[in-house]
This record gives C-alpha cells, structure tokens and sequence, in this order.
C-alpha cells in the first residue's frame, strides 16, 4: 500500500459544492469501490465533484500535494486506475447533466453521465450518438478512448461525433477545446485517454436514429459457426454492427439447460436502417445454426442498454489485439484456449470493424489505428488475485496465437500493460505527436494513473 498524505479534506469540503468521502465517513467503504471489485484500494480522500469548478480545486490539490490523482468517469478500467491506495479520488458520477439541442442535432453531457442514461435521453428525440456496448461505462472514459460500440460502421467511432469538449488541465484552468480552440489538445483528446485533463463536459454530434433491428442472437459455438459469423459480418451492410462473444454459456434462463457450460456464440447487435432490409441483412447470420435463443427483433435503439447487467467481477486478466484477418484454424484455436481456461468465465470477443470508422483519416484524431479490420478481445475473469499471473498469461498466448502480425491495440480495452501497452495502442508518429502534447498541458504527468503517456523530453 502507498503511504497516504495528509490531505486537508476539511478545508476541501468548505471548498467545495458537490462531497468528500474520507476513510472515516460512512459510506466510504462503497463509494471506494470501482466496477472490478478486487480492487481494494483506500484512498485518502474521494471527491464528488458537483461541478468544473469543484474539478479544478481537485486538481489543484493533487498538484500542490503531489497526491496521486484517480479520475473516475464510470469507474470499468480492467486495471483498476478509477481508484487508488492513499492518493484522491476525483469522482465525476454526479456530474451527469445531459443538454439537447434536437434541432441543431448536437448534445452536451457531463463526463460522468453512463450510456445507457445519454442514450435514453437522447432516445426521447430519437435521436443518438454511437457510445459502447456495455450500460453503465462513464460518457467520459469511453469518449476518451475512442469508443467502439453498436453503431461503429454506420457512423464511425463516439470520437468521429465529438465536436468539443471542455476541459481542466493541469494548472486547474478550464479550457472550451475544440477544432477552433486549442486543436491540438482536441486532437489528442481523441483516443489519447485521460492523459491531457480533465474532461468535464463533452458536446456530440446527433443521429437520427429511433427504431433499427436489435438484439441478441446466441449460436452453437463451433468452429463453423464462429467462422461464418466473421465472414457474414464482413460482406454485412455497414448499417449492420455485431459481436461475436465467444464463451462457455453461463445458465442464462433464456439457454436451454443442457447447453450451459457449453462453447456459443452470443452476439449483440444492431442494424440502423430499414426493417426489412435489417432482417435481410441479418438472415445469414441466423442461417449459420439452429439458434439457441433469438432476441434480435425492431426495437428502439436504447433498448439495446435496457436490462440488468450480470454480477461485477472481482478481477478481468485479458488484452486485445487489432487485425486484419482471423488466420485460418482461429476458430478452432479459441475454441481449444477455452476449454483450458481455469477462469470463473473466459472469452474472446469479435468485432468487425471498418466502415464509417475507417473512412475518417489516419491522424485526424489520436485514435490508432483506423484501417483495422477486426478487434479481438480476449478476457478471463477470476476472483483471486494470486491467480492473475496464470491468466494473464492464458489471455496472452491465446492473443499471441490470433495475432496476424499487425501490432496494434485499443486502448479502451487494456488492462497494466505500462510501456508495451502504450506502444502498441499507438503509432510511433501518433505516440510522439500525443507525448508533445502532454508537455504542454500536463509537463509533471499529474494526469499519470491510466495508460500513461509521459510528456516529451527536450
């Protein structure tokens, strides 16, 4: 455990309008916890900011402390950076204030507001912009990343719909950032992570976008079918968008009995457009087996956050890799990998990628790689951290054997990979442009807890 400083958490209260949460109050022990719940960390003091202001006396305190500063959006970081051991906590869940502009077709959200209550909210005007795929990610990590999700090859990545952003740095000033106004620091802000500041509001783009063909579609998980899937979702309109999550079936109600614990294909997905044109487009997915279960059907697009996510893991061992192809005899290299899993739950997720995403410009943003094909994410859950090592070592020979060769990475989906992770998520030119930036808005690297990209060095 880091030794905790001395943090002066009465003068912060009086300092600010939202709460501080320290280790004697009550409530402190749930308002510590992230969404991974081995990460058991007692920070000295938790900040729920009300407001930028609020986020910039934070900042300020961290800096002249020199305390380890913790941001935490949604809190989903598979290495646990949405909290930490003696340092502070700048909590943004109650800044989750959503403004419409339905004629203008442009929303602002507050970095802590969850996908599914943007969604909804936009939804009201049917109108949307494309976020993850899980409901309670914070607007600000996942946007921050890049943001890969339901509508990734009909209108691109949530980064391709952000149009401005205001945000704190590291002096604890508040910048309206955009392509007009410090483009360098929108530019990284794009897929570069929480490495440059604070993002307290962000302004998105709008589609029109109510009712598409949505759902879940659960397959027998054999070779054959995972093969197929891969090669239907590539000859897919881009108005189709879909993943394939590859797993031991967990005893669902909805899956017959006798094939939990079995290997199936369990496969969100989302067709913006026409609904007999969706149901077309979707028929050679259903054509590949009898399927177990088949929710896929018209709603309205934030049905697609409805309902309960399953229980919260205690730790997530994995990686991802970006490619351009599954190397034939992949599928059955899953399947193998899985059943060697020890892990409470394993599996290898599949999104084909392309469309709307790589037609925006390699450089228009920090996000790395645009032209990739498929992302690959592999995740082994566990509940006991001494077994992390066997794991992480499971989820990296599986992701060594799936690799074509291409080196990159998203960053939204890596754990602690320190350097090797950093270099892989992005270019040597990306990287260094990004490492530029960082010099002139965070020189110290107060902004360090996340996949960390130090300032450059003159």
């Amino acid at each position: 455990m880091k030794t905790t400083l001395a943090i002066p958490t009465s003068s912060l209260r009086a300092d600010l309008n939202g709460n501080v949460i320290a280790p004697d109050d009550p409530g402190y022990d749930e308002a510590r916890g992230v969404f991974f719940t081995g990460f058991d960390r007692r920070p000295a003091a938790i900040a729920r900011v009300a407001d930028a202001s609020d986020v910039s006396r934070v900042v300020d305190l961290a800096r002249e402390t020199g305390a380890e500063l913790a941001v935490r959006s949604g809190g989903h970081s598979r290495a646990g950076h949405g909290t930490s051991d003696g340092g502070m906590v700048l909590d943004l869940s109650e800044m989750n204030a959503v403004e419409i502009d339905a004629e203008g077709r442009t929303a602002w959200a507050q970095a802590g507001v969850k996908a599914v209550d943007y969604t909804k909210a936009t939804g009201e005007h049917g109108l949307v912009t494309g976020l993850g795929d899980a409901p309670t990610v914070g607007v600000g990590g996942i946007t921050l990343s890049g943001g890969v999700g339901f509508l990734v090859r009909k209108n691109g990545l949530t980064i391709d719909d952000l149009l401005g952003a205001e945000v704190v740095t590291a002096d604890g000033e508040l910048l309206e950032v955009d392509e007009d106004n410090h483009p360098d620091l929108f530019w990284a802000l794009r897929g570069g992570g929480g490495n440059f500041g604070v993002a307290t509001r962000l302004r998105f783009r709008l589609h029109e976008i109510d009712e598409v063909v949505g759902g879940m579609l659960v397959l027998p998980g054999s070779a054959e079918v995972i093969t197929g899937f891969v090669a239907a979702a590539e000859a897919a309109p881009e108005e189709l968008s879909m993943i394939a999550n590859v797993a031991k079936a967990p005893p669902m109600p909805f899956l017959p009995a006798e094939w939990h614990g079995k290997p199936v294909v369990m496969a969100p997905m989302v067709y913006s457009g026409d609904v007999e044109a969706g149901e077309r487009a979707i028929a050679p997915i259903r054509a590949l087996a009898t399927p177990l279960a088949d929710m896929v059907r018209p709603i309205r697009y934030p049905q697609m956050y409805e309902g309960p996510e399953g229980p919260r893991p205690a730790y997530n061992a994995g990686t991802n890799v970006l490619i351009d192809a599954l190397a034939p005899g992949a599928a059955e290299t899953i399947l193998e990998h899985l059943e060697t899993s020890t892990a409470q739950m394993a599996g290898v997720q599949l999104r084909v990628l392309g469309g709307a995403m790589a037609r925006v410009s390699d450089g228009a943003t920090a996000f790395g790689y645009r032209a990739a094909k498929m992302m690959v994410n592999i995740a082994a859950m566990y509940g006991n951290s001494a077994e992390g090592p066997e794991h992480e070592a499971w989820a990296s020979s599986l992701a060594t054997a799936l690799s074509d060769g291409t080196p990159g990475a998203y960053v939204g989906f890596l754990g602690d990979e320190g350097e090797q992770g950093v270099r892989r998520a992005y270019p040597p030119a990306t990287l260094e442009r990004l490492a530029e930036v960082k010099r002139s808005y965070d020189p110290d690297n107060l902004f360090r807890l996340n996949l960390n990209v130090p300032p450059a060095v003159r």
